[in-house]
């Protein structure tokens, strides 16, 4: 985040430079200075907005997979109507499933919930392939998991039961 404020500092400085040049080659009167400024500094803010789910996919570790990802749109961001921007998704480790020896067709996944501004949360899933649905494991209580019937197109399941 502060890397991110650092950027927008500098270009508004930046934009407010190129303005100031531009004032002084020509005629266009000076309060375009902090016009240039501002319009440089949102352009920057909008830009790693839309960037942080690209940065953030290309840095996973091989075998992290999207499952799902969740696009937004805000009223106090009206551009987001016309290009929607992600801003959380789920991921699931493929390269760390473990299968059930007893029952076929249910493994246990890795998953992990990121969002923009929030720190990354990890938890751990089983995913019944044969039955199309999935439940956070018992926490060692001696309970039965609690099973939601996802369906055969649920995101989470498809990813699960696509890597074998």
């Amino acid at each position: 985040m502060f890397w991110e404020l650092l950027a927008v500092i500098f270009a508004g400085l930046a934009g407010a430079g190129i303005m100031l040049g531009i004032t002084r080659a020509t005629r266009l009167p000076r309060w375009l200075v902090p016009v240039g400024a501002g319009v440089a500094m949102l352009a920057a803010t909008i830009s790693s907005e839309y960037g942080w789910y690209t940065r953030t996919v290309t840095h996973l570790p091989e075998g992290v997979k999207v499952a799902r990802s969740v696009d937004e749109k805000v009223f106090y961001r009206p551009w987001t109507y016309v290009f929607p921007m992600t801003n959380r998704f789920v991921a699931l480790d493929t390269g760390r499933l473990q299968a059930n020896l007893e029952t076929p067709q249910l493994y246990m996944a890795d998953m992990y919930l990121f969002a923009r501004w929030q720190p990354t949360v990890a938890a751990q899933i089983m995913v019944d392939c044969a039955g199309h649905r999935r439940a956070a494991p018992a926490n060692g209580e001696g309970t039965d998991p609690a099973w939601y019937d996802a369906g055969p197109d649920d995101p989470i399941v498809k990813t699960v039961c696509e890597a074998f």
